[in-house]
């Protein structure tokens, strides 16, 4: 429990509690965004929302991977996957989306489509060495920290010359959500961000600074400790009361300033950027999304398979869409943990352990707000 149980300590929690109850000034609000769906989990798993003072709010950003995927990418991965010759490899929770006409993956896979759950893309590349006569194409989600193992994958698919395997790919771009967040036309007032744990391993905490200064936005990147979340909040609390907009780590024990330099650079042998595209919720935001560059677009399922995107609406009365832009809670869905709940999940954000949806209806926060309302 090295690195973990000190960061769960229950009289720390106390403390640093009893610190921000000091520090908040009573005649103002601190509005906190955490952007990651790991810090969402964390909140509410942890009690963390019941010992914040009365004066912070925490907001849910879109750092959900499965929530921010919009129906039309899962739509093109049921059109390859019903395809006779076709395998299509996929992380377990993007099965349960639900997507055009009621369907999902696991939908289609009960109506013959070959859909197999993976645990990592090298599960994928295995599919594609044991199947030579398949075309095997793997489902590839996610932020920063999940886009150099697809890139690793790529490039020993292309060196083992493995032609039977292919990408279809959906890796999108922490920053470039972020400036969506606080660009969108009617924005979220925010006084500090929570900057993500996973994701600035990888990229760092260079490129935050951008929105200390053309934003004015405090930013503290925490890792997904309770204790890590609690004291990335206190130091919120303190740059708000200074007066303050800098970029500051807590998570120090794993992230620096430059980031992982490898693997951005693996990132940027094997992928190219997008010039827009469509986030769940958010629209199209340029430039926030990946694709294989041309060097390795022979593996890229979109091209292989003719595969073209389109926007499909969302239920129309589920709120995942406002609850990613932070205008709304899940407790202000009308869905929530009644027709909508992880067995049944009507939208996105019931689907992930990371949908803010599902973390709060996971640690009985929706009966907390019934009993409150």
């Amino acid at each position: 429990m090295k690195y973990v149980s000190e960061f769960r300590d229950p009289q720390l929690a106390q403390q640093l509690a009893q610190a921000m109850a000091r520090e908040v000034r009573l005649d103002r609000p601190y509005r906190f965004m955490e952007f990651c769906g790991g810090h969402t989990h964390a909140l509410a798993r942890y009690g963390v929302l019941d010992l914040l003072p009365p004066q912070v709010q925490m907001i849910h950003g879109p750092g959900c991977p499965v929530c921010v995927l919009p129906i039309g990418r899962i739509d093109m991965a049921i059109e390859v996957a019903r395809r006779p010759d076709v395998v299509l490899a996929s992380y377990g929770d993007t099965l349960r989306i639900p997507v055009s006409k009621g369907l999902s993956l696991m939908g289609a896979r009960a109506q013959g489509a070959d859909v197999r759950v993976v645990y990592s893309v090298d599960d994928a590349l295995q599919l594609a060495r044991t199947l030579p006569d398949r075309e095997v194409v793997f489902l590839a989600i996610g932020f920063e920290t999940t886009t150099p193992p697809t890139a690793v994958a790529i490039q020993t698919a292309q060196r083992e010359g493995l032609r039977n395997f292919s990408v279809l790919c959906n890796h999108v771009l922490t920053p470039a959500a972020m400036h969506a967040i606080l660009d969108q036309p009617e924005p979220v007032a925010l006084d500090g961000l929570v900057g993500p744990a996973h994701v600035s391993t990888i990229i760092g905490s260079r490129p935050y600074e951008a929105f200390a200064a053309d934003y004015r936005l405090p930013v503290v990147i925490a890792g997904f400790e309770p204790l890590d979340v609690m004291q990335a909040i206190l130091m919120l609390i303190r740059q708000v009361n200074d007066g303050r907009a800098e970029v500051e780590n807590e998570f120090t024990r794993a992230v620096n300033r430059e980031g992982n330099a490898k693997a951005i650079a693996l990132t940027d042998e094997v992928f190219s950027l997008r010039d827009g595209f469509e986030w769940r919720g958010l629209g199209r935001i340029p430039h926030s999304a990946l694709r294989l560059s041309d060097a390795h677009a022979g593996m890229d399922a979109e091209l292989r398979f003719g595969l073209a995107a389109r926007a499909v609406p969302d239920h129309p009365r589920c709120e995942c869409g406002p609850i990613l832009r932070g205008h709304k809670r899940p407790q202000d869905c009308v869905l929530f943990g009644t027709i909508c709940t992880p067995d049944q999940p009507t939208g996105a954000c019931m689907v992930s352990s990371e949908g803010a949806c599902a973390a709060h209806y996971r640690y009985g926060r929706h009966q907390t707000s019934e009993v409150t309302a």
